[in-house]
């Protein structure tokens, strides 16, 4: 996708009922549906079955089956509970009759109430850094397999600008930490619910490549398979997102085949704006 309207058309599912939508696919080059696509469309669904004055809260979902690029997903809406302060949904994806991901998700009247947050990292601005696609390119010749890892899972309509730069000529391992500053491309006049698939799609990004970190070195040397196990995030305060925003993430454990991440999303000014986690597999493929 080379534009944020091509995202957002994504993103914006066909209506087929009340309760059911539909939505078609970014052609991934590795030929599965993209975590964050379905992340994205999900909320959307759920959305349009929200009354007008409830912005999603949390979101918690499980992948279970890789998505087919080449088939279109319907999301079913069921409608679990509308009460005087809270709403709440549940959202199964479908494709040829099975359930590829399910998701519930909690939407809240706005209310006042206690408020305090962390405090933002303390890291180089993003005027300062190169976009990630810019920071890759001594790899075009010294690990010319690694470049195209990196590059064919790129979102043009997303600007990345990594605080560090983990990919030098011969990638090393390094502590289960990093940075990046992430902003649409171009100005985004659009309401707080797409506000939120927006983030939704782009929290999918660097977040399990985190629990890699401190593995890199074996890593780059095997047939690794990555897959999002489950994604969950909290919306706690409004953003834009075509203002910088910084992803702050971290992987406490990688056992049994899975990685385990978590993230903090603040505004340039400091605001705690989302926090997300996330479990994937991690899993060297076997020889055939």
């Amino acid at each position: 996708m080379k534009t944020i309207k091509e995202l957002i058309n994504l993103l914006c599912l066909e209506k087929v009922d009340d309760r059911k939508f539909r939505g078609t696919n970014y052609i991934t080059p590795w030929r599965r549906v993209f975590g964050g696509q379905v992340l994205g469309q999900a909320l959307h669904a759920a959305y349009q079955t929200v009354p007008k004055d409830r912005l999603a809260h949390s979101m918690h979902g499980y992948f279970i089956l890789s998505g087919d690029v080449d088939v279109p997903i319907t999301y079913e809406v069921d409608l679990i509970r509308d009460g005087g302060s809270f709403t709440t949904r549940r959202v199964v994806a479908f494709q040829k009759g099975k359930a590829i991901f399910n998701m519930s998700a909690s939407f809240q009247l706005k209310q006042e109430g206690i408020d305090h947050q962390v405090t933002i990292p303390n890291v180089l601005p993003p005027d300062s850094l190169l976009p990630d696609f810019k920071q890759i390119e001594s790899l075009k010749e010294s690990n010319p397999i690694l470049y195209k890892r990196l590059t064919i899972i790129h979102p043009n309509a997303i600007e990345f600008r990594p605080v560090e730069n983990l990919y030098g000529t011969v990638p090393s391992n390094a502590r289960p930490y990093r940075h990046v500053w992430i902003r649409s491309r171009e100005k985004v006049e659009v309401d707080m619910p797409m506000q939120h698939q927006l983030l939704a799609y782009a929290s999918d990004y660097n977040l399990l490549g985190t629990a890699v970190l401190p593995h890199q070195e074996k890593i780059m040397r095997s047939n690794v398979f990555f897959a999002s196990i489950d994604h969950a995030i909290w919306f706690h305060r409004n953003f834009s997102i075509d203002d910088w925003l910084l992803y702050a993430m971290d992987s406490p454990s990688a056992s049994g085949s899975r990685g385990f991440s978590r993230g903090n999303i603040f505004s340039q000014s400091g605001e705690l704006i989302a926090s997300v986690v996330q479990e994937g597999l991690i899993r060297e493929k076997k020889k055939k």
